[in-house]
């Protein structure tokens, strides 16, 4: 269906070009129009007021609380479309910039995550130069299309750290381009539209993110330099910053209401669902759905296998990571207690229970969750079971 309905919308845009021609007008000309009449600025209010239709999708929970984490959700959406799609989304000049982090949030962010991202031209060569520094995982990808386009983000191309070329002191470049180019390349094909790099800490207090810039090469140095503000830039970046709004809550609402029929459980999510959205394809997730009584607990058992990274995260309904820099709400290989056997038990629980590895529900009743395992050898599933708080205490 969804291929269907990309299929019937790229027809739309050819006959709308069509009639465009006939009539003698380009596109440059309809959005000047829509600029200059405020049509373009009205349908991203439209965009916005529709967006709520997200938290009235059905199985979202409809009480105050977790109506205005939506909300807020929403508000955070608009303003991360605005810096992605209207400020950063110059290909020529492309800037690596944060458009999840600490506040806004999106899709189960992961919160060992310190994610860039910069707009794309697959037609373009870029090169990426930096310093490693010693943050415990970094990754570099690139994906068609983009958030404000709907239909996914298949990928289009990935490296990782230990694949590129550095010097001793951890310095490097990385070449973007559809042609090969031997080592330190990240393939791109004509669809590439977006960069996503992905860095990892296993300890936030004692790591540093890759020191990174990005640059269009093999072009005029004119070519280089931002492009002048158009109407048609800005109507399109519009257009892209209201569909994100509009289309990622609903896309993940989805998610959240499939993971209610195996709440408190974590299986194993679709592989092919998770790198269609964009998901690291050296990650296996685990995502679900959680609720917890006032005087209950989630335990969450697994034996890591010999992996990258694991770790683990609470999420609310709406798929956002819950605040991570004032409440432990996830951990990972680096900084859980483990048993002597090898195995960890992840308690998640309202108040502190006084044991190892506690997952502080940061006043939630329920949410989401995510369990990863990074570039792992084995895949165990993770056990969980609900007790109530009485029992683990003593």
């Amino acid at each position: 269906m969804r291929r269907f309905a990309i299929g019937l919308l790229a027809a739309f845009r050819r006959v709308s070009l069509l009639v465009l021609r006939v009539r003698g007008k380009t596109h440059d000309d309809v959005a000047a129009q829509r600029v200059t009449s405020g049509q373009s600025w009205n349908e991203f209010c439209d965009s916005l007021k529709a967006a709520g239709a997200a938290l009235n999708f059905p199985g979202a929970p409809r009480d105050p609380f977790s109506q205005a984490e939506g909300y807020r959700y929403l508000s955070r959406l608009a303003r991360a479309g605005l810096t992605a799609f209207v400020e950063h989304a110059d290909p020529n000049a492309p800037v690596l910039h944060r458009v999840v982090d600490e506040t806004t949030k999106l899709g189960a962010d992961n919160p060992d995550n310190f994610y860039l991202t910069a707009a794309l031209d697959g037609n373009y060569e870029y090169t990426i130069t930096g310093r490693r520094n010693n943050i415990a995982y970094l990754s570099f990808g690139t994906q068609s299309g983009n958030y404000g386009q709907g239909g996914g983000l298949p990928p289009t191309g990935y490296i990782e750290s230990d694949e590129i070329e550095m010097d001793p002191d951890g310095c490097f470049e990385l070449v973007l381009s559809s042609t090969p180019q031997g080592t330190n390349w990240l393939p791109m094909t004509s669809e590439t539209g977006t960069l996503v790099v992905r860095q990892t800490f296993g300890d936030r207090t004692t790591e540093t993110p890759a020191d990174l810039t990005i640059e269009r090469i093999n072009c005029p140095p004119d070519q280089r330099r931002p492009s002048h503000l158009t109407a048609g830039a800005l109507d399109e970046g519009l257009k892209k910053a209201g569909a994100l709004v509009m289309g990622a809550p609903l896309l993940f609402a989805k998610w959240a209401r499939d993971f209610s029929k195996h709440s408190n459980e974590l299986p194993m999510f679709d592989p092919d669902v998770s790198l269609a959205a964009g998901g690291d394809p050296n990650i296996t997730y685990y995502h679900s759905h959680w609720a917890l009584a006032p005087d209950e607990v989630l335990l969450i058992e697994a034996t890591p296998p010999e992996c990258e990274h694991w770790n683990f995260q609470l999420n609310n309904y709406w798929m956002e990571s819950l605040d991570y820099r004032h409440f432990t709400i996830h951990t990972n290989k680096h900084l859980a207690h483990c048993e002597a056997d090898g195995s960890v038990r992840l308690i998640v629980a309202h108040k502190d229970p006084g044991l190892p590895n506690w997952i502080d529900t940061a006043g939630h009743t329920s949410g989401t969750m995510c369990f990863r395992w990074v570039r792992a050898a084995e895949h165990p599933q993770p056990r969980c079971r609900v007790v109530k708080l009485s029992s683990l205490q003593d």
